[in-house]
């Protein structure tokens, strides 16, 4: 066989494989930035079930990222958790099938084809050894790998993601923590809804959280959900929040997602009093400093019927900071929020401006220009009452051809100003509209 023959037979085997280097994970590098540090906050306690599928994400970004000896020694890393947490008699099974596959491909990536050919003949293996219980269907395992994967790195999959783990729970229904993160898939795709998830699917989280009792992440959700339904939750959510402070600290403690609940159904102030807590507790977890600045931002530029008092704005302005040192990759947001909170204070909001014009400068990727844009148009219209340079930045989002929340957002602002029909650009805006519907 001519080298070329075996290259092209190579080449094909791997496109075959199902892995996280096949399955269409292509975003921008501020992105990968961004979803390293939401895996690092995730944690690596001992007996999280998810651990080896974690290694194997960060090893794949770590690879996107151009950082291949990480990347090898984090998929080494997966395959020692995964045989940990299968606790199986065999050293392997099928839940090292996508690991296997990341490996061929990056010891190919690196030139290495005998290593990258071994792999594949261990996939080859296991999938004889075993196959998936379902004809024509992935094994449970890839299935739910496939699922958390598409969950925590794709914000348009969530859907596809609740699919992926429901195919796998057919096949393997005792797979506990597939349930509960079939309910979390199925919560975070409809995150944005007011009126709460529709009955059958808040059924499924009731019965994953009486399945996964200790889940106390499961558990705030699922109270979260019950309280847009209308239940009184305040009582439970302080009881449960007390559960979340002696929880190991990670961004699936529980801590966010309580906080979130304070906001809106118990009170903000309470809120920034239990970030405080769990911050005294934890005085290093920059995790906890985070979701305490989140707290803060919430008190400042959403609870702010008056001028919030300079201590409240300072401690704010304090953790903002240190929260942008602790994440300087991924921390444009912050940057954004600190901007915002400089502006609600009467001695900083020249700071607020010179802040966003040196965000505005940066080289920036489209998805963040968009978000930038959208943020500094409502800046200018509510705290510099700059009603047309605002117009003009919620076009600026508007124009860019990402799909997300900042862009629909600018629409819909762009929209009421029109159909107001107040604003001296309303013909501008009309036209300018009626350009963003064509191809």
């Amino acid at each position: 066989m001519s080298a070329a023959h075996s290259q092209t037979t190579l080449k094909s085997k791997l496109d075959a494989l199902e892995c996280h280097f096949t399955w269409d994970l292509d975003p921008s590098r501020s992105k990968l930035l961004r979803f390293r540090d939401k895996l690092k906050d995730i944690g690596t306690e001992e007996g999280n079930s998810w651990l080896g599928h974690i290694y194997n994400l960060r090893g794949y970004i770590q690879y996107r990222l151009d950082l291949t000896e990480d990347a090898q020694s984090l998929f080494s890393a997966a395959a020692e958790a995964l045989r940990q947490t299968r606790r199986a008699d065999s050293a392997e099974g099928p839940w090292l099938v996508v690991n296997y596959g990341n490996l061929a491909w990056l010891h190919h990536r690196l030139g290495k084809q005998a290593e990258s050919l071994a792999y594949l003949s261990k996939v080859d293996d296991l999938m004889k050894k075993y196959p998936s219980p379902s004809q024509d269907e992935l094994h449970p395992e890839i299935y739910a790998e496939k699922a958390w994967t598409l969950m925590k790195f794709s914000t348009d999959k969530k859907m596809l993601a609740a699919d992926y783990f429901e195919r796998a729970i057919k096949m393997q229904p005792d797979m506990v923590e597939w349930r509960t993160s079939h309910a979390l898939a199925l919560v975070s795709a409809f995150k944005h809804s007011d009126t709460g998830l529709e009955a059958d699917i808040l059924e499924k989280m009731r019965m994953a959280k009486e399945q996964d009792p200790d889940n106390l992440y499961l558990a705030v959700h699922y109270l979260d959900q019950r309280a847009k339904k209308g239940d009184r939750v305040e009582d439970e959510a302080r009881e449960l929040a007390q559960k979340v402070l002696r929880n190991p600290v990670s961004s699936y403690c529980g801590m966010k997602a309580i906080l979130r609940v304070y906001r809106h159904y118990v009170s903000v102030d309470e809120a920034i009093d239990l970030a405080e807590e769990a911050l005294r507790n934890h005085p290093d977890e920059r995790y906890l400093k985070r979701c305490a600045a989140l707290c803060y931002k919430w008190k400042i530029i959403f609870f702010s019927d008056s001028r919030p008092n300079q201590s409240t704005i300072d401690r704010a302005i304090s953790l903002h900071k240190e929260v942008i040192s602790l994440y300087p990759h991924s921390s444009l947001v912050k940057k954004i929020d600190l901007a915002n909170i400089y502006a609600k204070s009467h001695r900083s909001q020249a700071r607020a401006e010179q802040m966003y014009q040196e965000l505005l400068k940066g080289d920036l990727e489209p998805a963040d220009k968009q978000m930038l844009y959208n943020s500094y148009a409502k800046y200018l219209n509510f705290d510099r009452k700059d009603r047309h340079m605002s117009i003009q930045y919620h076009m600026k989002a508007a124009e860019i051809r990402e799909q997300s929340f900042f862009r629909d957002n600018s629409i819909k602002v762009l929209e009421k100003i029109r159909d107001r029909s107040r604003n001296r650009m309303c013909r501008e805006i009309e036209a300018f509209l009626a350009n963003l519907q064509e191809p």
